[in-house]
């Protein structure tokens, strides 16, 4: 046998609590940092279909009746998923406020029920 060889038990111990300390410290930021991204993305994917549909509206004279109606006619290439819900299915959809404008997405807002960071609500961005 080699006296003084490995590691005692408590000093592992002190090793792990040590490690614990730090990521309780880093882990709270990982998931603000998830957070912000997940908001910053919906922001872009809302930029994105809005844009979408006020030139689809621009070159047609009609809003789309769906999503696909401006992934069909290349506006967009794909559905995006919100990033809240993580979903392509549960964006909502305000109706034009003119009786006489046809289609039915005059704008788009996140199904998601939550709060968002700053205390607003996701579906009403």
């Amino acid at each position: 046998m080699h006296p003084g060889r490995g590691f005692t038990l408590i000093e592992v111990l002190v090793v792990l609590a040590i490690v614990a300390t730090l990521l309780s410290l880093v882990t709270p930021r990982y998931f603000e940092t998830v957070d912000r991204a997940r908001e910053t993305s919906l922001r872009h994917s809302l930029i994105t279909m809005r844009d979408a549909i006020d030139k689809y509206y621009s070159d047609t004279g009609i809003y789309p009746d769906t999503l696909d109606n401006l992934v069909e006619r290349k506006y967009l290439r794909a559905i995006p998923v919100d990033p809240i819900t993580e979903r392509s299915d549960t964006w909502i959809f305000v109706a034009p406020t003119d009786p006489l404008a046809q289609g039915r997405i005059y704008d788009i807002h996140s199904g998601s029920e939550d709060e968002a960071e700053d205390g607003s609500y996701y579906a009403d961005w």
